[in-house]
């Protein structure tokens, strides 16, 4: 055995192959890929995930600034599944040896094809099939989860998809953490005053196109009194049909607020020892909608 563990380390130290500069350890070896787009320019920040017979997850992460990416992964079978924005997923199967590269070379992906976009009119957000949550630091530490269970909203879907429009207005009273003695204080003057702003409203007519399913809904969004500019970055899932038979389209989206920018200070609640929650907030829109009427 000992004389089996020198060997392999006499032939690691004597290697002159493609994997002479690579420390592996031993029983392992080396994956690597260049993802490509379709006229051979390489995809930067590709997503790979390199999984086990079992489909059990060993490594993952992106390609790097030339689309490449190189793994030392115990030897044996694996399977590999390389994504990017805007491009068809593709999947492949390898065997890796101990002490060896195992390259798959250049990997092309292919344009995928945008889901079918809403048909022109008016739509309503409907509210059993989507969500309204939001994330927060509790200073710094560990992280508040949230959602408004009351809102609704609109989208006029026009002609040109970048010239829609749309219109949701939220109850602020129907904050909910889960915590009664929190949801009251947040409902409070201290954060959200919902006896004086007892909605929030965002209104958007500028949809940006941003590649693929990616979209940027930029728009107006009034909380606490104030009115700021907010994008929302918005990956749009297509359409689908419902129990009934109604066409539903959906999309994800979100942004992060900054609660000085809306007049809610962190700094003067923590001046009167009052820590609740942290000055920047992400929020998470998971949206069906409807055709109106």
């Amino acid at each position: 055995m000992i004389g089996r563990l020198l060997g392999s380390r006499t032939k690691r130290m004597h290697r002159t192959g493609p994997l002479a500069a690579v420390s592996t350890p031993p029983d392992a070896g080396v994956l690597s890929c260049r993802v490509l787009d379709p006229v051979h320019e390489p995809v930067p920040n590709a997503q790979f995930t390199v999984s086990d017979s079992m489909g059990r997850k060993v490594v993952g992460g992106g390609t790097d600034p030339f689309g490449s990416f190189l793994a030392a992964v115990p030897a044996g079978e694996y399977r590999l599944a390389v994504s990017a924005e805007g491009y068809t997923p593709y999947r492949a199967s390898v065997t890796v040896a101990e002490d060896a590269l195992a390259s798959l070379g250049d990997v092309t992906l292919q344009v995928a094809q945008p889901p079918e976009l809403p048909t022109p009119g008016d739509w309503e957000i409907e509210p059993a099939h989507s969500s309204i949550a939001f994330t927060a630091r509790h200073i710094g530490l560990a992280r508040i989860h949230g959602r408004f269970n009351s809102f609704a909203g609109a989208v006029r879907i026009a002609d040109e998809m970048e010239r829609s429009a749309m219109h949701v207005v939220i109850d602020a009273a129907s904050i909910d953490t889960n915590v009664k003695m929190r949801d009251d204080h947040l409902r409070s003057a201290d954060f959200l005053d919902v006896q004086r702003f007892p909605t929030l409203e965002f209104y958007s007519d500028r949809f940006t196109h941003r590649g693929g399913n990616r979209w940027a809904v930029t728009g107006a969004l009034t909380l606490h009194g104030v009115t700021r500019t907010v994008t929302l970055d918005t990956e749009y899932l297509g359409l689908g049909n419902g129990m009934e038979g109604e066409t539903r389209a959906a999309c994800r989206a979100t942004t992060e607020l900054h609660r000085d920018d809306f007049t809610v200070s962190w700094q003067t609640m923590l001046a009167r020892g009052i820590a609740v929650v942290g000055p920047s907030i992400r929020i998470d829109l998971d949206v069906q909608t409807v055709p109106k009427g």
